[in-house]
């Protein structure tokens, strides 16, 4: 007796337009929510004391832990969008055949659009160097790319306004353009390890790949995704630390150690940074609750860039590319840099 095969009927998909609509009046919806919802969780259900040190911290973590993921989980998935046309094979062309100058202030541009962290340093390094990028114009870009990213700055823009997210780009961009060109000019490629320049003109040719939008969505919510759960341990402890320091940090401490009645405050917020390891959206609960207890902009600043462009584990990263002398004088460079802008929005931002 023959079988017959009953077909089977799938549920059609909704149209793209009508999921991505959706998804963005929801997260609409909820970040004009979290604020009233945050502070009714923790004044009204917990029944916290308002102006204690506990209510405070209780309310700050609260509000700003839905408030960063959600504009982690928007931004990213949309940049994950528009980064897709522009992949890492297509960036090195744009910086390669142009002189010193021009090529740093491309690289330190392009820098902003391309967020790799400093675990991607290695690749980016040996992939710029195989393309015969100059060495200068790729420190540009591995200054800017950490240190200023259009993640944080978006996130900076809706959390302090668009004067200290300006600010913030400008910085960044100082540094990562003057870094880049005084390593060039010094001359430097001998301190890049040998087995690196071997590798140069050996890359293989990229292969094109045509995604339609509803795999451009797919792929970029996924990768947002995973990018959120790796991030969520140090958002909770930035978050938290934040808090901390946003409900319990004496004002007069904080005026002590970063106010500007201390002459070393710059370069003592540059020192406390290397040690930390983090993105630059990963430092901004930090940097809000300093701005909160009075810490100046440059001093503020100055610690953000730090965490994201000299911490400890980029020294690591990096060593296993470039000799000691090249690490050191990368180092001097872009921490000379930091502590010179923090001076100067300082003195600008009084």
């Amino acid at each position: 007796m023959t079988a017959i095969a009953i077909p089977r009927f799938r549920r059609p998909r909704p149209p793209l337009a009508l999921v991505a609509g959706s998804a963005a009046v929801v997260w609409l919806v909820a970040w004009i929510v979290e604020a009233p919802a945050a502070d009714w969780l923790a004044f009204s259900v917990l029944n916290l004391e308002h102006g204690s040190h506990a209510g405070e911290a209780v309310a700050f973590f609260l509000e700003d832990m839905p408030k960063v993921l959600l504009l982690l989980s928007g931004i990213v998935t949309v940049v994950t969008l528009i980064r897709g046309f522009f992949p890492p094979e297509r960036i090195r062309p744009l910086l390669v055949g142009r002189g010193l100058v021009p090529g740093s202030f491309a690289a330190a541009g392009v820098g902003i659009i391309t967020p790799f962290c400093s675990c991607s340093a290695v690749p980016l390094f040996i992939g710029f160097v195989e393309a015969g990028v100059p060495l200068g114009v790729t420190f540009a870009f591995l200054i800017s790319s950490p240190m200023v990213n259009e993640v944080a700055l978006v996130m900076l823009w809706g959390l302090f306004g668009p004067a200290i997210a300006l600010a913030y780009m400008a910085a960044g961009l100082t540094v990562a353009i003057i870094g880049g060109l005084v390593i060039g000019r010094l001359r430097l490629e001998r301190y890049v390890e040998d087995y690196v320049w071997k590798l140069q003109g050996t890359a293989a040719a990229p292969i094109e790949v045509h995604l339609t939008w509803a795999n451009r969505l797919s792929d970029a919510w996924a990768y947002t995704q995973a990018l959120v759960r790796k991030l969520l341990p140090y958002l909770v402890v930035g978050i938290g630390l934040g808090a901390l320091i946003h409900g319990y940090a004496p004002t007069d401490l904080v005026a002590a150690v970063g106010g500007r009645s201390n002459p070393f405050a710059v370069p003592i917020v540059v020192l406390l940074a290397v040690p930390m390891y983090s993105n630059a959206a990963g430092t901004i609960p930090i940097v809000q609750a300093l701005l909160g207890k009075g810490m100046p902009l440059g001093t503020t600043l100055a610690f953000m860039m730090a965490v994201t462009a000299i911490s400890l584990p980029e020294f690591v990263i990096l060593r296993r590319v470039m000799k000691l002398p090249l690490l050191a004088i990368f180092i001097g460079v872009v921490s000379t840099g930091i502590v010179a802008i923090g001076y100067l929005f300082n003195f600008v931002v009084s």
